[in-house]
């Protein structure tokens, strides 16, 4: 009896806390489809695995440093990443619901109500975490739209009703899930998973925060993915299609101007890392570069790359990289 509790709540590995893979390897190289990924499937895996004792995204055992909470560049590049972040989720869950809505099956209806409440949830952690910087509650949520207007008007307006008219207008439930999973999604895992380094040492609950919020992006990509591969299988006839959603993709990113949201928080970000150099001596961004040998250039072409790889990888699981040209280095970069 005991061995059979034991295996009912074994926790996956990609949804394991501490054994998870990054963002971009377990993107690239997992593989979980929509029938795994049930009701069941979360409550084991994500509320009794990655969530367990995180209820605000963190354990607690870990505090956010002072010098995180004074007045300064530093704390306002995070201050800015998280409001845009906050908004970002919030507009991803208000389009998913129209996933929810639309689902052609059952499977289909419970991955995707686990992943509006993950996006929920990370629209919630995201914008607590600015109390956690010392930002009053009272008003929290009017001054991050205020803080975020522009943005929210120039980027993530346009991008939300892009994939609302695909799912909700046209019916187009198999477009959806690549607008989503390849084009709005899959363009952000790399600055997701750089977010996760460039924080992790500055400031620990920020980490351990975009840590849990990276793996549930893991299961958002992976079943995505391999949703599209499974129906072009069965429908080869509709590569075509799939080609054509990511073609409007493609020229909706090039009319979406993100670079100076992303470069005025990198720049804040290198200018506050200045007093911090020596605890960051020997802290290395990825194996061979150390974060104070970065730039917001350089680090803003890393996200490319990234992005570049990844892109490549899925599409060619999918079995369409004929779309490798058609997307590469096509999105904007927002770190």
């Amino acid at each position: 009896m005991t061995q059979t509790v034991h295996r009912e709540l074994e926790i996956p590995v990609e949804a394991d806390f501490d054994h998870a893979p990054g963002l971009l390897d377990g993107a690239a190289n997992l593989e979980l489809t929509v029938e795994q990924c049930n009701v069941a499937y979360w409550f084991r895996a994500v509320a009794q695995g990655t969530l367990k004792g995180r209820p605000s995204g963190h354990t607690g055992e870990q505090q956010t440093p002072q010098y995180m909470r004074e007045p300064g560049p530093l704390r306002e590049a995070l201050s800015l990443e998280l409001s845009y972040r906050a908004l970002d989720e919030e507009a991803a869950t208000r389009v998913l619901s129209h996933y929810v809505a639309a689902a052609p099956g059952v499977a289909e209806l419970e991955f995707y109500s686990t992943q509006l409440i993950d996006e929920a949830r990370h629209h919630q952690i995201f914008r607590d975490h600015l109390l956690d910087l010392g930002h009053p509650a009272e008003g929290l949520m009017d001054r991050i739209r205020e803080t975020g207007k522009v943005y929210q008007q120039e980027i993530l307006d346009p991008i939300q009703r892009f994939a609302t008219q695909i799912v909700r207008d046209e019916g187009d439930f198999v477009g959806a899930v690549v607008a989503f999973a390849i084009i709005i999604e899959g363009v952000l895992a790399a600055s997701t998973e750089l977010s996760e380094r460039k924080w992790g040492v500055l400031d620990p609950v920020a980490g351990e925060i975009a840590r849990g919020a990276a793996i549930d992006e893991i299961r958002h990509l992976t079943v995505g993915s391999s949703y599209v591969r499974e129906h072009l299988i069965r429908h080869p006839e509709e590569r075509g299609h799939v080609l054509d959603v990511l073609r409007r993709g493609r020229e909706l990113w090039e009319t979406l101007h993100d670079r100076e949201f992303v470069m005025h928080r990198e720049r804040l970000f290198q200018e506050g890392i200045e007093p911090h150099r020596a605890a960051l001596q020997d802290y290395e961004l990825f194996p061979g570069r150390r974060l104070i040998d970065t730039t917001p250039e350089s680090r803003w072409e890393l996200a490319a790359r990234w992005n570049d790889e990844l892109a490549d990888a899925r599409l060619v699981y999918m079995g369409i990289p004929e779309a490798i040209d058609l997307l590469r280095a096509q999105a904007p970069r927002i770190l």
